[in-house]
């Protein structure tokens, strides 16, 4: 990476930190300027599959985020899952069997190839930075080095950010007040008890009625917290 982009980066992350602001947005469009591609988002998740956005660089990006959230599969969540670098550099092309409802969403929604990089500290799973891209075809070895490196740098002002919150608790900057995962969370506890099933069984009803009606589940969620759908 260029020297001066990324002294200017840090400088910007340090101001964020200090106003209280989220790293997210600027991270990503500082991937999208250094690495060469054309979009990022981070996913923060746990090790339950519950996930967050921190940021994204575009709006494309911030739906194709969606999309892997929404269907439970994508190579974000398996590089958090994995814990190493998965690259799909041929969404158009790719075997069915590895992200089957993704892949075909994600070129109809504009993007051909996808590299994820998780953010892990030692054996602690953070979740990943996700590249996009609107062609297909690998990254270079240049990218590839730059996608670990920058990464490692989300991990860090992941951390860094967290390190004013309590235990358990995502910190103010972490929390996306536009990002509705925490309805999602609320939702499946409302559709568990509806149908007496566990939350995970009712996580995959809410992303099965999401996928079927061609909704986010975002959307979804809403309407079940707000009492507008009812699971029956």
């Amino acid at each position: 990476m260029e020297r001066i982009a990324l002294r200017d980066l840090m400088s910007g992350l340090q101001s964020d930190h200090e106003r209280g602001e989220s790293p997210g947005k600027r991270l990503c469009q500082a991937c999208v300027e250094l690495i060469g591609v054309s979009g990022a988002g981070i996913m923060i998740m746990d090790d339950e599959g519950n996930g967050t956005s921190l940021g994204v660089s575009d709006d494309v990006s911030g739906a194709i985020e969606d999309l892997q959230f929404t269907f439970g599969e994508g190579p974000g969540i398996d590089a958090h899952t994995l814990g190493r670098p998965v690259l799909g550099p041929r969404l158009d092309e790719l075997d069915q069997a590895q992200w089957p409802t993704f892949a075909p969403a994600a070129v109809r929604a504009g993007v051909l190839a996808a590299f994820s990089f998780p953010l892990r500290v030692g054996a602690i799973r953070l979740g990943a930075l996700d590249l996009y891209h609107g062609r297909p075809g690998d990254l270079v070895a240049t990218q590839l080095s730059e996608g670990i490196a920058m990464a490692d740098l989300v991990t860090g002002a992941v951390i860094t950010v967290q390190e004013g919150a309590g235990a358990g608790d995502l910190a103010d900057e972490m929390d996306n007040p536009g990002d509705l995962r925490t309805e999602v969370h609320q939702a499946s506890g409302m559709v568990s008890g509806q149908l007496n099933v566990s939350i995970d069984a009712a996580l995959v009803r809410l992303r099965a009625y999401a996928y079927a009606e061609g909704r986010s589940i975002n959307e979804v969620a809403r309407e079940v917290v707000t009492r507008q759908l009812r699971f029956e």
